[in-house]
C-alpha cells in the first residue's frame, strides 16, 4: 500500500503537468471510446443480447460524435476539470437531451426503425452518468487525491451549520487541498446522524466529544445569517472543544465573493457582543465633517486615530490632528496619507493643556468642529498619579472649551466614559468634571459653539482594554488575570465609538450627554474563557489540571467597580438615531465652577493628594474614592472618608486671583483665565 501512494501521486503530478491541448485531446479520445459503449449498453438494456449489435457500431459512432459536438457547444471541453461545477454539468445534460431529440427526429424523418425510441432515452441517462462520474472522479484525482491520503498535509475541519452555506463550504474545502472536512454539527435534532454533502451530521451537544474522537483541527461556524446573540451562544457552546474556532464572513461579504475557503476568517471579539453592530445614520455621520475644518485632539490614540479614519472617509476640507506623542502622530499621519492622497492633513505636536498651542491651531485654521479625545484613561495609573491625571483631563477639557468659545468653533464634542457616572476612580471623576466644564460652556449666553458629551463603554481593542491583555497572557502561557469573577462591562467596537462621536455633534443642541445603547453588559470571565477556546486551548482548573491556561482572580483594583452605569438617573430618551440616547445631568454655575477649578488645579500643582480628593468630591456628586494601599486616611477624615489635610477650613479664604496665579505657575503659559 505504501508503494501505491507514491505511484498515485506521480500519476497525479504527470497529469497536471500536461499542456492544455494534450489534456483536451485526452478527454476527446476517452469520450470517443466511451460514448459508443454507452449507446451499445443502452441498446443491450432495451432489446436484449440477441439483437443489440445488429445495427453495428456505425450508428454508435455517429451518436457519439454528435454527442461530443453538443458537449463542445456546452463548454465541457473548455472547462478546467479541477473546478468543474453543477452548472456546467447541467448545460451538458441539456446538450445531450438535444442530441437525443434530434436523433429521434432524424429517425422519424428517414423512416429508420433500427433504433427503438426508448433506447435513445436510456442512452441519455447512461451517457450523462458517464460524463458526471468521469469528471468528478478526475477532479478528485487531481485535487484531493494526495491530500486525502496524507491526513497530516491539511487541516481537518468540522463545520458548525449543516445548511446551504455549510454544504457549499464543504465542497469548496474538498477542492482546496488545504482543508479536509470531516463532519457537520447542527442544532436541529432532525439532522442528527443524517448525511449532508457526503458528511455525517452530529448534534451540537456532542461538539467536544466528536472533536476529540475525530481529532478535528478546527471548527468553522458556517451560519452567516446568524444574529449576534446566536453567534455568541454558538461560540460559548464550542469553547469546550480543544480546537480553534473560526467563522464564515457575513452574508453581505459572501454576496459579493461567494463561499470559498477564503471566506473563513478568525472569530472577532466583536462577535461576542451579543448585539448587532450599530450602523451610523449617513446624514448625521457627515453633517459636522464634510467640507469642514476638523480638529481631533488625542489623534494618535485608539479612539482618536479611528476618528481620523472615519473623518477622512466623509471628506473634510482639512483634518488637523493634535497629540503629544510624536510616534503615534507620525503613525496615523502616514496611514491617512497612504489612504487619502491629495487630502489636506495637518499634524500638530503638543498637549491640550497648552492653551497657546490650542489657540494657535483654532485661530490660524478656522476650525469648525473639535473632537476632544485626549485624556488619561487607565484607571490604576491615574489612581496612582492623581495630580497629573486630574490636571491633564480637567485642564485639557477647560483649555479646549475656552478656546472653542473664544474662536467661535461651531461644534465641540467631548469624549467621556461610563466611569463618570457615580465614579469610584479618580479617572472617572476627572472625566465627570470635564463634562461639567463642557456643560458650563454650553450655558454661556454669548457662546456660538454647540458643546456636547459622549459617554463610552469599554472599547474593544483599544489600548489598555482587556482583550489585547488577555491575548498577550494566552500567548505567554497564562495565567489570565481577572480582578473579580462577577465583573461585567458594556462593550463597543472602535468604529462604533468613533461613529457615535461624529453623530453626537450633529444631534447636539448644547450641553447634551449622548450614550449608545450597548445592549447587555458582558461578563469579563466569559470573555476570557471564550478567548482561550478560540485559540484551541483548554482552561486549567481543579477538575481539569491538564488544561493549558489558568484563569486567576486577583481582586478589584483601586477605583474599579463590579459594574458600570450609563446614566445617573432614569431620564434617558431616544435621540434622532434609534440606538443613541441622550440624558440630562446636574450642572454647576459657570462662576462657581471656575472658582472650584482654580482651587483644584492649585492642589494639583502642589501635588496635594488629600486636597485633590476633597475638591473632586465637592464637584462630583456620588464620587466615592477608593483608598490606595500606602495612602492611609487622616484620622480627622470627614464623614465621606476624605482627609481634609488640615488646610481645608481655610480654603475659602484663598483669593481666587491668587489661586489662579499659583496654579498658572504649574504651566508657564498661564493657561487659567
Amino acid at each position: 500500500m505504501n508503494n501505491v501512494l507514491p505511484s498515485f501521486d506521480l500519476l497525479r503530478r504527470e497529469l497536471l503537468s500536461l499542456r492544455r491541448s494534450f489534456k483536451i485531446m485526452l478527454m476527446l479520445g476517452v469520450d470517443m471510446l466511451a460514448l459508443p459503449c454507452c449507446f451499445q449498453l443502452a441498446m443491450l438494456l432495451r432489446v436484449g443480447p440477441s439483437d443489440f449489435l445488429s445495427d453495428g457500431w456505425a450508428t454508435s459512432a455517429v451518436i457519439a460524435v454528435t454527442s461530443m459536438l453538443a458537449f463542445r457547444a456546452a463548454g465541457l471541453y473548455d472547462a478546467v476539470i479541477r473546478f468543474i461545477d453543477l452548472r456546467l454539468l447541467g448545460g451538458t445534460a441539456v446538450g445531450l437531451g438535444i442530441v437525443v431529440l434530434l436523433s429521434y427526429a432524424a429517425a422519424a424523418y428517414f423512416s429508420y426503425y433500427g433504433i427503438p425510441h426508448t433506447a435513445l432515452v436510456i442512452y441519455w441517462f447512461i451517457a450523462l452518468s458517464y460524463v458526471a462520474l468521469s469528471r468528478v472522479s478526475a477532479r478528485l484525482l487531481l485535487c484531493d487525491g494526495g491530500a486525502l491520503r496524507r491526513e497530516d498535509a491539511c487541516c481537518t475541519v468540522a463545520i458548525y451549520g449543516a445548511g446551504t452555506a455549510g454544504a457549499k463550504l464543504a465542497l469548496a474545502m474538498r477542492g482546496s487541498g488545504k482543508y479536509r472536512p470531516l463532519c457537520f454539527f447542527d442544532d436541529m435534532p432532525g439532522l442528527d446522524r443524517r448525511n449532508v454533502a457526503g458528511l455525517t451530521v452530529f448534534h451540537s451537544s456532542r461538539v467536544a466529544e466528536v472533536v476529540e474522537q475525530r481529532r478535528v483541527d478546527m471548527v468553522v461556524i458556517a451560519i452567516p445569517s446568524a444574529t449576534s446573540d446566536q453567534r455568541r451562544d454558538i461560540l460559548y457552546r464550542t469553547r469546550q472543544c480543544n480546537a480553534p474556532v473560526k467563522t464564515l464572513c457575513s452574508m453581505l461579504e459572501l454576496a459579493d465573493a461567494g463561499i470559498t475557503t477564503h471566506s473563513i476568517r478568525d472569530v472577532k471579539i466583536e462577535d461576542l457582543l451579543g448585539r448587532p453592530a450599530i450602523r451610523p445614520h449617513p446624514e448625521l455621520f457627515a453633517k459636522c465633517v464634510r467640507g469642514q475644518n476638523v480638529l481631533v485632539t488625542g489623534a494618535g490614540g485608539s479612539i482618536g486615530s479611528e476618528l481620523c479614519r472615519q473623518i477622512m472617509s466623509v471628506g473634510p476640507r482639512t483634518l488637523h490632528m493634535l497629540d503629544h506623542s510624536e510616534y503615534a502622530l507620525y503613525a496615523i499621519e502616514q496611514e491617512l496619507i497612504g489612504r487619502s492622497a491629495g487630502k489636506q492633513i495637518h499634524c500638530h505636536l503638543g498637549t491640550v493643556c497648552d492653551a497657546d498651542v490650542v489657540a494657535r491651531i483654532l485661530r490660524d485654521n478656522a476650525i469648525d468642529t473639535i473632537y476632544h479625545a485626549a485624556a488619561y484613561k487607565h484607571v490604576p495609573l491615574v489612581e496612582s498619579n492623581i495630580a497629573e491625571g486630574v490636571r491633564n483631563n480637567v485642564l485639557g477639557a477647560k483649555v479646549v472649551a475656552d478656546a472653542a468659545a473664544r474662536y467661535q468653533v461651531k461644534t465641540c464634542v467631548l469624549v467621556s466614559t461610563d466611569k463618570a457616572v457615580r465614579p469610584t476612580s479618580i479617572m472617572g471623576a476627572s472625566k465627570r468634571i470635564a463634562e461639567l466644564i463642557f456643560q458650563a460652556a454650553a450655558m454661556q449666553a454669548e457662546s456660538h459653539t454647540t458643546f456636547c458629551m459622549v459617554r463610552f463603554g469599554n472599547v474593544l481593542g483599544s489600548s489598555g482594554s482587556v482583550i489585547p491583555l488577555f491575548k498577550k497572557q494566552i500567548a505567554q502561557g497564562g495565567p489570565i488575570t481577572i480582578t473579580h469573577p462577577d465583573v461585567v462591562r458594556y462593550f463597543m467596537s472602535i468604529p462604533e465609538a468613533a461613529q457615535l462621536v461624529m453623530q453626537a455633534g450633529a444631534m447636539a443642541t448644547g450641553g447634551d450627554v449622548f450614550v449608545m445603547d450597548m445592549g447587555e453588559q458582558v461578563r469579563i470571565a466569559d470573555l476570557a474563557r471564550t478567548l482561550i477556546a478560540m485559540c484551541g486551548l483548554a482552561e486549567k482548573t481543579a477538575s481539569n489540571p491538564d488544561g493549558d491556561i489558568e484563569v486567576r482572580f486577583v481582586g478589584l483594583r483601586p477605583g474599579e467597580k463590579l459594574y458600570e452605569e450609563l446614566f445617573a438617573g432614569n431620564d434617558a430618551v431616544p435621540s434622532r438615531h434609534p440606538r443613541i440616547m441622550t440624558t440630562s445631568e446636574y450642572v454647576i454655575e459657570p462662576e462657581e465652577l471656575r472658582q472650584q477649578l482654580a482651587y483644584l488645579l492649585l492642589a494639583c500643582s502642589n501635588n496635594d493628594r488629600n486636597m485633590i480628593l476633597f475638591l473632586v468630591q465637592k464637584l462630583v456628586r456620588g464620587y466615592t474614592p477608593h483608598s490606595l494601599p500606602g495612602h492611609a486616611k487622616d484620622k480627622t477624615a470627614d464623614a465621606e472618608g476624605i482627609a481634609p489635610c488640615g488646610n481645608t477650613s481655610e480654603l475659602s479664604a484663598i483669593p481666587l486671583a491668587m489661586a489662579t496665579r499659583q496654579a498658572a505657575l504649574y504651566n508657564p503659559r498661564k493657561v487659567i483665565k
